[in-house]
């Protein structure tokens, strides 16, 4: 899923989104919630119809801003309290809030309250802080009113302990969720240890349910967690890298700021004619970025856009076909892609 943070994927349009193959966008509720507000984005029709998008989306519940707003944040069994940096007001978002707002958005998809913990994090901090992400998710179960229309995700937590993942999961996966996601991870552990995690926790998760990586990530940790039956994953970094000069290719990633591919003529990735930026030479690209040039961001977060699309379409189209020797090879392109080009 691309992430439309604001209800927009930054210098794509919905149109070029679906082209690109997206099938489903990632929106954030706490920061729909502070602008422009649910209640006016219901009042225009829901977010569907406010960001001109005709599929799926699924919000974040805001748990992932108690981690990356941790200075602004004060976390209590009610809920949690935020200090907003656009205005500096208090917002107290709970539970059952959380579920009102993804609800009044209208979208597909809603995820439970949870607390996403910084790693490391000792082992009593994170009995705790699970404990009360499996009462809060038992309480936005409470609070829905729309099951026949907005899907809710239970979060499996546990922090970079195998045994409290397992147990979590399997709490959880006992529960009547629509789907299931692993949260938490992508703070900093590691790909090992996040691949421990996902080891941890999938093999209590329902298989007849979705189950969904948050906030992961680059092309070797998606592979490698595809094969370990994960089926859903957001991530900023092909958006974010776009937007610094940096991209994913078939042969590895590529800074187009830097000075060695000045006077280079070559297309950024001879192995995706597709792409958007397929055109345009790797010279010409590195001018746009160093001129400070919106186009060079734009071209360069499309094709890492496309990149990842037509990667998740290559894994969907070998595991239809059973054809193992097509996903062992897509693992090392991504493993390759995950790492500077040798160029």
């Amino acid at each position: 899923m691309p992430v439309g943070t604001r209800g927009s994927v930054q210098y794509v349009g919905s149109d070029e989104l679906a082209g690109l193959g997206a099938d489903m966008v990632l929106a954030n509720t706490y920061h729909l919630w502070v602008r422009p507000g649910h209640e006016l984005v219901k009042r225009l029709g829901g977010l569907h119809t406010f960001m001109n998008w005709d599929r799926p989306i699924l919000t974040d519940s805001g748990g992932y801003q108690v981690f990356s707003m941790k200075d602004r944040v004060k976390l209590t069994e009610e809920g949690v309290r935020f200090r907003s940096p656009l205005d500096g007001e208090y917002r107290f978002l709970s539970p059952e809030l959380a579920i009102e707002i993804q609800e009044a958005l209208g979208v597909d998809v809603a995820m439970v309250l949870d607390e996403c913990l910084e790693w490391p994090a000792t082992r009593e901090r994170t009995i705790a802080s699970t404990e009360r992400t499996t009462r809060w998710l038992k309480r936005c179960l409470v609070a829905r009113q729309h099951a026949d229309r907005t899907a809710v995700f239970g979060i499996v937590q546990g922090g970079t302990y195998p045994d409290l993942r397992a147990a979590h999961a399997q709490e959880i996966g006992e529960l009547d969720l629509d789907g299931f996601a692993v949260g938490g991870l992508s703070v900093g552990e590691g790909h090992d240890i996040m691949m421990g995690m996902v080891d941890a926790s999938v093999p209590s998760l329902p298989t007849d349910r979705p189950r969904y990586l948050m906030g992961v990530g680059h092309p070797n940790d998606i592979v490698q967690a595809v094969r370990r039956g994960i089926d859903l994953f957001d991530c900023v970094l092909p958006t974010r890298h776009g937007r610094h000069g940096q991209i994913y290719t078939t042969e590895g990633k590529r800074n187009l700021k830097n000075g060695r591919y000045r006077e280079d003529p070559r297309p950024i990735d001879p192995g995706l004619p597709g792409s958007p930026a397929s055109g345009y030479s790797r010279a010409y690209l590195v001018h746009l970025m160093k001129a400070g040039e919106p186009l060079g961001k734009r071209l360069l977060t499309l094709h890492n856009l496309y990149f990842y699309q037509w990667m998740m379409g290559e894994l969907r189209t070998a595991i239809q076909a059973g054809d193992q020797g097509r996903f062992d090879d897509l693992a090392a392109l991504a493993e390759r892609a995950s790492r500077p080009a040798d160029d």
